[in-house]
C-alpha cells in the first residue's frame, strides 16, 4: 500500500495557551436545533475559530495513536529541545503512529508530527518541514483555511453561540470540520511565503541551508506525480509549480 502523503496545517491564529487539550469535553451529540446560529465568514469571531481549533485538535489527539515513548517519540523530544520557538509561541510537539506523511501547527504552539513523515525525512528537512506548517500561522493562512473548512463542513449546523463564543461541538461534527481543513489547499503565494518561513527557520536554528529544498524534493519524489486517493499526490499532481518552489528556495540557499 502507498504511503498516503497529507501535508497540511491544521488550527488557528492564537498565541494563547489551549490548556490541557486532552481534557476538553467532546459532546455525543449535535445541539438542540432552536439554539442553532448559523456563522458565515464575515461573522465568525477570533475566539471562535480559537475555539474551533482547540476543540479539533483536541479531536485529532483522541482519535489518533499517540507516542509517549519509543524511538518516535524519543527523536521528537531531542529534535523540539533544540528547537527556538518564534516569539510570542510557546511550543508543544507530539507524534501521531501512522504511516501518513504529515504535520501540522497550531497558532497556540501545538506541532503534531506523524511517523511517516519522521520515516521519511531527517531531521534538518523534518524542522524545515516544521517551520513551514508554522510559518502558515504566523502569515493568518490557518486563520483564513479555518474559516472556509467551517463554513464548508456540518459544524455550521451544530454551532450555538453562548455569550458570542463557539459552543462544543459534537464528535462526527469535529471529525468533518478536521477532515475538511486538513483537505484545504493555499494559494501559490502562501506556500512560496511558508516555504520561505521555513527556509529561514532551518537556518536559524542552524540546520543545512539546503533543507527546505530538499524536503520539498522529497515530497514531490513521494507525491511519484501520481493521482491516488492521497491528498497531497493530488495536489502535486495539479500544481506544476512545484519545481519552481523548490528552484526559489534553492535560490535563497545559494544567496547565503
Amino acid at each position: 500500500m502507498k504511503t498516503r502523503i497529507i501535508i497540511a496545517a491544521l488550527c488557528a491564529i492564537s498565541l494563547t495557551s489551549c490548556g490541557a487539550l486532552s481534557k476538553v469535553s467532546l459532546n455525543q451529540e449535535a445541539l438542540a436545533s432552536a439554539a442553532v446560529k448559523t456563522i458565515t465568514a464575515t461573522t465568525i469571531t477570533d475566539d471562535e475559530i480559537i475555539q474551533l481549533s482547540q476543540q479539533s485538535v483536541a479531536y485529532m489527539d483522541s482519535t489518533n495513536t499517540v507516542s509517549e515513548s519509543g524511538k518516535y517519540y524519543d527523536r521528537l523530544t531531542r529534535i523540539a529541545k533544540e528547537i527556538k520557538a518564534p516569539e510570542g509561541l510557546s511550543l508543544n510537539f507530539k507524534v501521531y503512529i501512522t504511516d501518513e506523511v504529515n504535520a501540522f501547527a497550531c497558532g497556540d504552539g501545538s506541532i503534531r508530527v506523524y511517523s511517516g513523515l519522521m520515516d521519511a525525512m531527517d531531521d534538518d528537512m523534518l524542522i524545515a518541514i516544521i517551520g513551514h506548517e508554522i510559518g502558515h500561522v504566523v502569515h493568518k493562512d490557518s486563520k483564513a483555511a479555518m474559516k472556509r473548512a467551517y463554513i464548508s463542513s456540518a459544524a455550521r449546523d451544530a454551532v450555538t453561540s453562548v455569550g458570542g463564543v463557539v459552543a462544543t461541538l459534537s464528535q462526527s461534527i469535529l471529525g468533518d470540520l478536521a477532515e475538511a481543513y486538513v483537505s484545504a489547499q493555499y494559494s501559490q503565494k502562501q506556500e512560496f511565503a511558508a516555504d520561505e518561513y521555513g527556509f529561514r527557520f532551518a537556518v536559524d536554528n542552524n540546520r543545512d541551508k539546503y533543507s527546505m529544498y530538499k524536503a520539498l524534493n522529497k515530497l514531490v519524489e513521494l507525491s511519484g506525480g501520481a493521482t491516488t486517493s492521497s491528498k497531497v499526490q493530488k495536489w502535486f499532481a495539479s500544481h506544476p509549480d512545484s519545481g519552481e518552489r523548490a528552484a526559489k528556495v534553492k535560490a535563497m540557499a545559494d544567496s547565503l
